[in-house]
């Protein structure tokens, strides 16, 4: 199942190119394809645990895992954007399925054996994510892009009959603690407006009023779920942990890196498929496919590297690090984008350095907090980072579509340009924060 899983994530990825020639929609509106993943996970994730003490772990990871093969056959009959985008938000529960999955390994196994399943478990995801990455362009091109996301549902389908068939019931436990279905709402409303609104004004090209009147739907909707959470007597996610330094500096540094990712992430395969003729390359989806893959093999490597960085050398210094090779891959990468060793050794760097910088951070406010604090805290920054990955992605699609050629549509190479060079800039925007939360703990 997680294999599957990892495997329907990861096929967007080298195919967003594709989707928006075979779609006709910007790249803006490519960049909401994987980010409608991100958006469902982003709030189901930390609902999923509360669902499945109440409910009851194996029925609501058989009832997640139902709509997520939903999902993926909705997406794999898409006829147009929105119906794909639906598809899409409904495969995004995935996200809420792997915890779920560490909650019934640790019931149904003794420690040890269950230290070594959730391993397993996170390396098939890891390893699906890989096989994605590599399967999309020869499934999309020699089927069609139709069956990118029909072949790993149909996986899950008979994954998910074997597990309602073979795991044990695990009973459900007496709570007191509502869901916060308010808080739910409010953040997906959040994270919705603000990135539809985004397409719609680099786009369509709308009025300042119209501009503005967006920026309040997104600033009203935003404060609400901050009063919402800050109210609720069990919140999705617990504002209140913001109030510990060592939380909130790692929250903004997690933002702020992986903004500079996600921008990185969508620009890339964007420019790859570009055609030859021009400043591109004309690489097609599987190729696209397999310049990518050295980094997604590197990116998971990372996550071990930044748990050991951390604790050798201390968040803050893996950061730092993390900062510097990300603003100097992608101001050399405005400057030099002519050979594709280029885009995939950038890709490589960038990699490493956000999951090296992201995983120290995650590591270093785990034993900075209570250990009663641990989850809340870990599942905030989670958070953090799966929404700032869909506001890069999205800001990158907008930066492409705001410079296109008013002629063919297509993005210029000056847009790339800007958007290496802004990824660049917010990376380098780490240094600046992490300065000035140094100088706020010190004082």
């Amino acid at each position: 199942m997680a294999l599957a899983l990892g495997t329907l994530q990861s096929v967007v990825e080298p195919a967003i190119p594709l989707l928006q020639r075979e779609l006709g929609v910007s790249p803006a509106e490519g960049a909401l394809v994987g980010n409608a993943v991100l958006v469902a996970g982003a709030v189901v994730a930390p609902v999923a645990g509360k669902l499945g003490d109440r409910y009851g772990g194996k029925r609501v990871l058989v009832g997640l895992m139902a709509v997520v093969a939903a999902g993926g056959l909705l997406a794999g009959l898409a006829p147009n954007l929105p119906v794909l985008l639906l598809g899409q938000v409904m495969q995004g529960v995935m996200v809420g399925a792997l915890p779920l999955s560490f909650i019934l390994v640790r019931k149904h196994l003794p420690a040890g054996e269950s230290q070594a399943a959730i391993g397993l478990v996170v390396a098939l995801f890891t390893g699906g994510g890989m096989v994605g990455t590599s399967i999309a362009g020869p499934v999309a091109e020699e089927l069609s892009w139709h069956w990118m996301f029909a072949l790993p549902t149909i996986v899950i389908i008979a994954t998910t009959l074997a597990v309602t068939r073979l795991m044990p019931h695990d009973p459900p436990i007496k709570s007191d603690d509502r869901i916060d279905w308010p808080g739910v709402a409010l953040l997906s409303g959040t994270l919705l407006v603000f990135m539809i609104g985004l397409v719609r004004v680099t786009s369509a090209g709308l009025s300042p009023l119209a501009a503005g009147v967006i920026a309040v739907v997104v600033a009203a909707l935003a404060t609400g779920w901050v009063v919402v959470e800050r109210r609720a007597a069990s919140p999705m996610v617990d504002l209140r942990m913001l109030a510990k330094p060592a939380v909130w500096h790692s929250c903004v540094l997690t933002f702020v890196i992986t903004i500079s990712s996600g921008m990185v992430i969508f620009l890339l395969p964007q420019l790859f498929a570009v055609s030859a003729d021009g400043y591109g390359f004309g690489v097609s989806t599987t190729d696209i496919g397999l310049y990518l893959l050295p980094g997604a093999i590197v990116g998971a490597a990372s996550d071990s590297a930044g748990g050991f960085a951390a604790r050798r050398y201390g968040p803050r210094a893996v950061v730092i690090v993390s900062a510097v090779v990300t603003t100097a891959t992608m101001i050399a990468l405005a400057s030099a984008h002519t050979a594709e060793w280029q885009l995939v050794l950038a890709k490589v760097l960038t990699a490493f350095a956000a999951g090296v910088g992201t995983t120290a951070l995650l590591a270093g406010t785990a034993t900075a907090v209570e250990a009663g604090d641990t989850g809340i805290a870990t599942s905030l920054l989670v958070v953090t980072r799966v929404i700032g990955v869909a506001v890069g992605a999205q800001v990158g699609g907008a930066i492409l579509d705001a410079a296109a050629d008013p002629a063919t549509g297509l993005p210029t190479e000056s847009a790339f340009v800007t958007g290496f060079a802004v990824a660049g800039l917010v990376g380098a925007l780490s240094l600046l924060v992490v300065r000035i939360t140094k100088k706020g703990a010190q004082a």
